[in-house]
Parts: structure tokens; sequence; C-alpha cells
């Protein structure tokens, strides 16, 4: 879930000097967004969890070597 306050800063400064009708209040529109930002991001993670687990056939091996390389870096 997305911290909303920080959403509504990073709202704020990307929609610096777009005007925002005023029959949307902000704390909907960074609700909305939020929203659909989430929706995608768990569309995206179950995607990339299908992918790092091979779709239900684990490869350890290579799993270890992610974690390697990660745990390193």
């Amino acid at each position: 879930m997305l911290d909303r306050e920080v959403v509504k800063e990073f709202l704020e400064e990307e929609l610096e000097g777009i005007k925002i009708p005023k029959d949307i209040s902000k704390k909907i529109l960074v609700e909305t967004f939020c929203r659909y930002t989430e929706n995608d991001y768990y569309e995206w993670l179950k995607e990339n969890f299908r992918s790092f687990f091979n779709h239900g056939n684990p490869d350890w091996n290579w799993i270890k070597e992610r974690i390697d390389q990660y745990t390193k870096s």
C-alpha cells in the first residue's frame, strides 16, 4: 500500500503548473491515483513472481545466484 502523504507530495510536484479542475479534490485525486497505481503494481508483482519462481517450478540454483548477487551489492 502506498503512503498517501508521499504520493500527495509527488503529485503536487509533478502537477506543478497544471490546473486541476475545481470539482476534483486533491484528496480524491491522490486516493484515485494511489488505487490506480496499486492495481498496476499488484499485476506487476504477480508477473515478477511467476518469472522469478519459474511459473511454479523454481530453479533454486538460479535463485541462490540472485541472492548472492544482491547481497554483495
